[in-house]
């Protein structure tokens, strides 16, 4: 768990005053709660949009690239889905340590251009799993939802 700092706009190079001493006590259970945000912040979470191309990268298996992704994405969901939304999401999921990616040989096909394949993580794994379990647990008995109505 975090350690609570006091602001620091009140840690000045002077010694705390006993005032200052005081409050620092009173505002601990504040300070958690602020510590608790900034670890919210830190904390690496998956978007719906994110959670749906990490699906279907693992439904794709490894080396899986952007167009199959994207196409995989439109069958499953029956929308259209831009190409740089999910090269966008793919972006982030590797800055989140969700995804990792490879570079391919170049191919005369594509100008010379090497395609970029990507894999789910042993990290991400976990993520998608987490996800599942904290959806499954928020949709059970919920009313609106029994029976299969919506």
């Amino acid at each position: 768990m975090p350690q609570c700092v006091p602001p620091q706009s009140l840690c000045r190079v002077t010694p705390p005053s006993l005032f200052q001493e005081r409050l620092y006590r009173r505002v601990l259970p504040l300070g958690r709660f602020f510590a608790t945000i900034e670890d919210m912040r830190s904390r690496a979470s998956l978007g719906n949009f994110e959670l749906m191309v990490m699906l279907v990268l693992i439904r794709l298996g490894e080396d899986a690239y952007g167009v199959p992704i994207s196409r995989e994405l439109e069958q499953q969901t029956r929308r259209e889905v831009a190409l740089g939304s999910v090269y966008a999401a793919l972006e982030r999921l590797q800055e989140k340590g969700f995804v990792s990616s490879t570079l391919g040989n170049p191919t005369a096909e594509r100008g010379g251009r090497a395609k970029r394949y990507f894999r789910v993580t042993a990290r991400g794994l976990r993520e998608v799993r987490d996800a599942r379990r904290i959806f499954t647990t928020l949709w059970r008995d919920v009313p609106a939802l029994k029976g299969g109505i919506a």
